[in-house]
């Protein structure tokens, strides 16, 4: 965050006398560069929301190699908030944080915390299993399972016991018209979703992801493997899941972000930048930094 300071007393110079130049204090993104302490500009937009998901000094290592520096950010509840920023500045990386995918990787510590509507994400009493229920995740590329529709949409109730086929079958049906494919299956329940285009294989996932109703849905760039007109489908579905559930999106394009979110979270090398509405962030940015790689002049 670029700091304001008072306006140094004017002394006009002896004459011959050289000016001296006064040098503007190093950018964020050269502060981040140096290693040196960073504050993220937080607009009060987002302040003034209520979190679903609070996330406090969060840093994460892989190893030796520290991923996520410190961040301090709150996720509105009932809004589609997007993380951008150059490869390898940690998006992906925190997004897993929030359903610990990364606890799969052994040499992975964090620090900070993560509270999901108050309760602490990575206390040891929590069940792995049960949060992840909470976290509906769909990937880059598409992963149906090599099973009938049907059994796809409803995987996630089955390992959690539900045994009743009219309960499974109004739970399929739900989730198949939330994720705008219903019509385009609902003959073909019991064939392999393995047949299916990519763009509906992705809408599947979706449905998969939400048949539990999950608190928070996490998409982590989840168009990149498709083509512009099944992501013009996603992304249009992406505005009529927002009216049910919270949804935290990864995504590398500066359109789609500007297109489908509420809220855009800027990030480099591991830190947060700047966090706002996603009209301000993309039209009246406070940091020059986010207005240079929104329009493309840096990442």
């Amino acid at each position: 965050m670029t700091t304001m300071t008072a306006p140094a007393e004017h002394i006009e110079p002896k004459p011959g006398a050289a000016r001296s130049v006064e040098q503007p204090g190093p950018s964020a993104i050269e502060r981040i560069q140096q290693g040196l302490e960073t504050i993220a500009d937080i607009h009060q937009s987002v302040r003034a929301e209520q979190p679903i998901l609070e996330v406090e000094e969060f840093c994460l290592w892989y190893g030796h190699a520290q991923a996520i520096h410190n961040i301090t950010m709150g996720i509105p509840k009932g809004k589609v908030t997007a993380l951008i920023g150059p490869s390898g500045c940690g998006k992906s990386t925190l997004l897993r944080s929030v359903n610990r995918l990364n606890d799969l990787i052994d040499s992975v510590r964090i620090g900070g915390r993560m509270l999901l509507n108050g309760q602490s994400v990575y206390d040891p009493s929590v069940d792995v299993i049960d949060l992840r229920k909470r976290m509906g995740m769909v990937f880059q590329r598409p992963n149906p399972f090599p099973m009938s529709v049907f059994e796809n949409v409803v995987y996630p109730l089955r390992i959690d016991g539900e045994r009743r086929r009219e309960v499974l079958a109004e739970a399929c049906e739900r989730a198949l018209r939330g994720a705008a494919l219903w019509d385009e299956v609902k003959d073909r329940l019991s064939e392999s979703a393995l047949g299916m285009s990519g763009g509906q294989q992705q809408r599947l996932c979706i449905a998969r992801a939400i048949v539990a109703e999950p608190d928070v849905l996490l998409l982590d760039e989840p168009c990149s493997a498709l083509d512009p007109i099944a992501t013009l489908r996603i992304e249009e579905l992406i505005h009529e899941i927002a009216e049910r559930y919270t949804v935290l999106i990864v995504t590398h394009n500066m359109q789609q972000a500007s297109r489908v979110s509420d809220f855009t979270a800027f990030m480099y090398l591991g830190r947060l930048v700047e966090y706002g509405a996603t009209e301000a962030i993309f039209q009246q940015p406070h940091l020059r930094e986010t207005e240079d790689y929104v329009s493309g002049r840096f990442g």
